[in-house]
C-alpha cells in the first residue's frame, strides 16, 4: 500500500459526522499510522555530501553527454582524483566550451581530464599483505582432490591483487579525493569496486580465516570501526559519495569469527565500543519501527532508509534518466530515497523493493520491514552479548541477550509464516513516517518468494530449533529457488541483478551454513549439496574465463550472472571467500568430479 490513506488536513477542527466517519474508517484500516502533516513532506534526514563530489556530479553529465552511453559508468568519475585546488580546476571546467545539450568536444574532454585528474584507482596502492604464504600450514585439509585443490590456492593467491591501502596522497590532501583515509590495508571486491565495501568484507573475511590470514582480517575491521568512529556507522563503502547510507550490519560477525579464530580477547574488547554504537544507529530514529500484535504486544524491529533524495553521487546520470518522467519534487526526492535506501539493503536492484515490479520507479524500500536485516541485527545482539560476557562485562552481555530474546520474539510474530515454511518481509502502512506503532495483520507479509525468506536460518536461535529447520528445509526444496547451480534470488525474471536467475556468493553462503549448522542429517545433505554445486559452477566459470565473478546464473553451471546498472565484475572478493569457506566445511573428495 502506498502511504497514508488520508490527506493532512489545514483546518483545526472537523464537524463531528466527519470526526465519527474518520475514526470507523481508522478503526478498519489494515494497518496504523501517526495522522500527520510531516506525512506529507519528504521528512528524511539527508547527509550532506562535500563539494568534490557535487562537482563530480557535473563532470559525470558532461562526460555522459560527450561520450555518449556505450560502455560508460558513472562511478568513474567519481572516482577521480583532483591534482589541483577544486576552485581552480572548476574553473577550467567552466572554460571548456560546450553545446546546448552540455557535451563538450571529446578531444577537449579527454585531455581536461588528463590534465586535471590521476586516474580512478590511483589514489590506493596495491599492499602485500604480511600474513600471505603461497600454501598456509593446515589449509583446506578436508580438500583431497588434487585438481580442487590446486584451483583453491589459486583462489588463495588473489588476496594479494585485491590488498590495496590508502596512498600517502590521500593522508595529505584528504580533499583532492572521494576515496576516505582508511588507516590500515584492507582487501577490495575488485573490478570497478576499488574501495572497501561493508558486507562484502564479511565473506572476504572468511576466505581470510581459510587462508589463516588473521592479522589481515583484524585489519579490514579495524578500518570499518574507524568508520563507526568517525560517522557513527559504518558507511556503505570507503568513498565520501557513499556517507549518506549504510550496508546490511554485519560487523559484529565479522569481530565474533575473528575472536573464535584467534581467541583473541583484547581484540574482542576493543572492538566493543563500536558495536553498540552500530547497534544504536540500526535501533533507533529512523531506522526503528514499533508493530503491535494482535495480543498488543509491540515489538521494536529495523528498516533500511539512506539518509539522501538525491541521486546516488556514483551513479548520477543513472538515477537521473529513471526519474525523467516524475514531475513532482517531492516525488522525485522519494524516488531517490528509495533508491538509495536499497542500495543500503545490498540488494540493489530486485523486484523485493518495488510494488509493482515491471517498473523501477515503484522502489519502496523504506516501507518494508526486511527479513534478513532484522536477522543481522538479532546476531549482532548475540555476538555483542557473548563477545561481553567473554571480556568480563556482565552487564552488557545480560542487556544485549534480552535485546536478542525480545527479537527474536518479534521476528517469529512478524516475519514467520506457517503456513508457507518461510519468514517474509513486512509491508508498512507508511513509507515516510515514523509512526507510533503498526497494527500487524497477515496480509501485509509480501507473499513473493525471495532468497532472503530463508536468511534467518543462519542465526543460531533458528537453526537450533530442529523442528523449525525441517519445516523450512521442505520449504526451501519445493521453492522453486534451487536451481543446478545453486540458490536462486529470487523467482521473478526482471533483468534485475538481484532477481533470477542470478545467485549471489553471501545468499548461498547464510544459507547453506545454516542448514550445516542444525545437525539435522537432512538438511545438511541438502547443505553441502548446494554447496557442491556453488563449489562446480565457480570452478568452471574460472577455468573459462579466468576470473571469479560477482554473481552467477544458476541455472546453468559455470555460467556467471548478468543484468543491472553496469556490467558484471570479477576479482571477486566474496565470491573467493565463499568458495574458501564452502572447501574449509565440506571438503572435495578424491572421487568427486569437479567439471559440470
Amino acid at each position: 500500500m502506498a502511504g497514508s490513506l488520508f490527506p493532512s488536513h489545514s483546518h483545526s477542527s472537523f464537524s463531528l459526522f466527519s470526526s465519527l466517519l474518520l475514526s470507523l474508517l481508522l478503526a478498519t484500516m489494515t494497518f496504523t499510522t501517526k495522522a500527520s502533516s510531516a506525512c506529507t513532506s519528504e521528512p528524511g534526514p539527508v547527509k550532506p555530501t562535500i563539494p568534490l563530489v557535487a562537482f563530480f556530479d557535473r563532470l559525470q553529465e558532461t562526460a555522459l553527454a560527450t561520450f555518449g552511453k556505450t560502455n560508460f559508468d558513472p562511478k568513474f568519475y567519481v572516482d577521480l582524483s583532483l591534482k589541483f585546488e577544486l576552485s581552480k580546476t572548476q574553473k577550467a571546467f567552466d572554460q571548456l566550451p560546450k553545446s546546448a545539450n552540455g557535451s563538450a568536444s571529446v578531444k577537449d574532454l579527454k585531455e581536461f581530464i588528463a590534465e586535471y585528474f590521476e586516474d580512478a584507482g590511483e589514489d590506493m596502492v596495491l599492499a602485500e599483505p604480511e600474513d600471505f604464504v603461497p600454501e598456509p600450514d593446515g589449509f583446506l585439509p578436508k580438500v583431497k582432490n588434487p585438481e580442487v585443490r590446486a584451483w583453491a590456492l589459486e583462489v588463495h593467491l588473489l588476496w594479494k591483487n585485491l590488498s590495496r591501502k590508502v596512498s600517502d596522497g590521500v593522508h595529505k590532501r584528504p580533499e583532492f579525493h572521494t576515496l576516505l583515509p582508511l588507516p590500515q590495508q584492507f582487501v577490495i571486491p575488485g573490478s570497478r569496486f576499488r574501495e572497501v565495501y561493508y558486507w562484502d568484507s564479511y565473506w572476504v573475511i572468511r576466505g581470510l580465516l581459510a587462508s589463516k590470514m588473521y592479522d589481515t582480517a583484524k585489519s579490514i575491521v579495524s578500518n570499518l570501526i574507524y568508520l563507526i568512529e568517525e560517522y557513527g556507522y559504518v558507511l556503505n563503502g570507503a568513498r565520501a559519495y557513499y556517507t549518506n547510507r549504510s550496508q546490511p550490519p554485519l560487523l559484529s560477525a565479522m569481530v565474533f569469527e575473528v575472536y573464535k579464530r584467534t581467541g583473541d580477547v583484547e581484540f574482542a574488547r576493543k572492538s566493543l565500543p563500536a558495536l553498540i554504537k552500530e547497534h544504536e544507529f540500526w535501533n533507533s530514529g529512523i531506522h526503528e519501527v514499533t508493530v503491535q500484535d494482535s495480543q498488543a504486544q509491540k515489538h521494536s524491529l529495523s528498516r533500511y532508509y539512506a539518509m539522501w533524495n538525491k541521486p546516488r553521487p556514483e551513479s548520477s546520470t543513472i538515477d537521473k534518466e529513471f526519474a525523467s518522467n516524475i514531475s513532482n519534487v517531492y516525488e522525485k526526492q522519494h524516488f531517490y530515497r528509495e533508491v538509495a535506501s536499497a542500495a543500503e539493503s545490498g540488494w540493489d536492484f530486485s523486484t523485493r523493493w518495488m510494488r509493482n515490479h515491471s517498473d523501477f520507479t515503484t522502489l519502496a524500500t523504506t516501507s518494508i520491514l526486511p527479513v534478513d536485516l532484522n536477522a543481522f541485527i538479532l546476531r549482532m545482539e548475540h555476538d555483542i552479548a557473548v563477545l561481553a560476557k567473554v571480556t568480563g562485562d556482565h552487564n552488557i552481555a545480560e542487556r544485549f541477550l534480552k535485546a536478542s530474546e525480545a527479537r527474536h520474539e518479534a521476528i517469529k510474530t512478524v516475519f514467520w509464516n506457517a503456513e508457507k515454511g518461510q519468514w517474509l518481509d513486512y509491508w508498512l502502512g507508511n513509507s515516510t513516517c515514523n509512526a507510533e506503532a503498526q497494527t500487524w495483520e497477515a496480509c501485509n507479509q509480501n507473499q513473493n518468494v525471495f532468497a532472503s525468506n530463508f536468511v534467518p536460518l543462519w542465526i543460531e536461535p533458528f537453526f537450533s530449533d530442529a523442528s523449525l529447520v525441517e519445516k523450512v528445509t521442505r520449504s526451501l526444496q519445493s521453492s522453486g529457488l534451487l536451481c543446478d547451480a545453486g540458490i536462486a534470488t529470487s523467482l521473478t525474471k526482471s533483468g534485475e541483478q538481484w532477481d533470477f536467475p542470478n545467485g549471489w556468493a553471501p545468499i548461498q553462503h547464510m544459507i547453506v551454513e545454516g542448514l550445516a549448522r542444525s545437525g539435522l542429517k537432512e538438511a545438511k545433505l541438502v547443505a553441502e549439496d548446494i554447496a557442491v554445486r556453488w563449489i562446480r559452477t565457480n570452478y568452471v566459470a574460472y577455468k573459462k574465463t579466468g576470473t571469479m565473478h560477482e554473481k552467477y546464473d544458476v541455472e546453468k553451471c559455470g555460467a556467471f550472472g548478468g543484468g543491472g546498472e553496469y556490467i558484471p565484475q570479477t576479482g571477486f572478493g566474496w565470491s573467493n571467500g565463499v568458495v574458501l569457506a564452502f572447501l574449509e566445511e565440506f571438503g572435495w573428495p578424491q572421487d568427486r568430479r569437479i567439471n559440470c
